[in-house]
């Protein structure tokens, strides 16, 4: 019998940790609430490529956490290491810019998201093989340093991933950001940003540079996406660059989140989730890792909202089915 999504036969998985919020998406001068956050929408991408993965952050109990609970558990994503509590869902209003970006306004201070102290964590059973987070969840405190903690004293036993996903409106001083992204490139071995990211975070530093100096900190394999114009990654050793497939784009909301996502599938498939095998992978394996995972981004940037297709939509679309 083959497991069902979310599990695995030896029972491992992967754990996204961070914040789940609601996005109201503007449409025609009306809001519509749609499930969203970095680490909760690579879970549920995660978990539609039929990956083992939980979800770790807290849950309102009020009518937007039920509904993000029940997203997760359609998806396939286990719920051990989901809390809950009183404090209201956060929320994100998201509007469409004319460069086809989005503009995002955060609403944070007494939600579920900031709910979060160090002793809430729990700690992480042997079957987590790797843990990824990143976004809102590292860059605000509370629940910022209580989970870079996690990442640190989790990074010696299971393979540790950080997607910035930077959002300038609430991440604060660049200066002091980037000195504490530089020390979790010491200890976290898979970095991804996206062009704007390392905009944001090395203005004008060209991307050979950049990928470069994040290995030299201690990273083992960084990723830059790059929109429309793909994907470039680099292990110590080898280099790989990938286009990105063609799609009709509807909305560009949650497409680094399920990149990451099609990342670690390919890690996990190949069995390469680990330090010591990201570090090594070959100029062909990257671009096996980096073709899949832009395959997601871009069939994600193919619907409204940050909705992941599943592993068949993948399997379908790779054929050119």
């Amino acid at each position: 019998m083959n497991p069902a999504p979310g599990t695995c036969q030896d029972g491992s998985v992967i754990v996204t940790v961070g914040e789940a919020l609601i996005d109201l998406i503007g449409e025609d001068g009306v809001l519509r609430p749609l499930p969203g956050g970095g680490p909760f929408n690579s879970a549920v991408a995660l978990g539609r490529l039929e990956v083992p993965v939980a979800f770790l952050g807290r849950l309102s109990h009020d009518r937007f956490g039920k509904l993000l609970e029940e997203r997760l558990s359609e998806s396939g994503v286990d719920g051990r290491y989901l809390l809950h509590g009183p404090a209201p869902t956060t929320l994100s209003v998201v509007q469409p810019t004319a460069d086809g970006g989005h503009e995002f306004v955060f609403y944070l201070e007494g939600t579920s998201y900031a709910d979060l102290a160090p002793a809430d964590l729990p700690e992480l059973g042997p079957e987590v093989l790797a843990v990824c987070a990143g976004t809102l969840a590292l860059a605000t405190d509370p629940p910022a340093g209580a989970i870079e903690a996690l990442l640190e004293r989790e990074s010696g036993r299971r393979l540790i991933v950080v997607d910035p996903n930077v959002r300038p409106a609430v991440f604060g001083d660049r200066d002091d950001y980037l000195r504490r992204f530089e020390r979790w490139a010491a200890f976290a071995p898979v970095i991804k940003l996206s062009d704007a990211d390392a905009e944001w975070l090395y203005p004008g530093l060209a991307a050979e540079e950049l990928l470069d100096g994040i290995l030299a900190r201690g990273a083992r394999l960084v990723v830059l996406t790059r929109g429309a114009d793909g994907a470039l990654a680099k292990t110590a050793s080898a280099r790989a660059e990938v286009a990105s497939p063609a799609v009709e784009v509807v909305d560009t909301v949650g497409a680094g989140d399920a990149f990451i996502a099609g990342l670690l599938r390919w890690l996990w498939s190949n069995g390469r989730l680990d330090a010591e095998s990201v570090g090594a992978l070959g100029s062909d394996e990257l671009q096996e890792a980096i073709g899949l995972a832009a395959a997601v981004g871009a069939l994600q940037c193919s619907r409204a909202g940050a909705t992941p297709p599943t592993l068949a939509e993948l399997d379908r679309f790779r054929s050119g089915a």
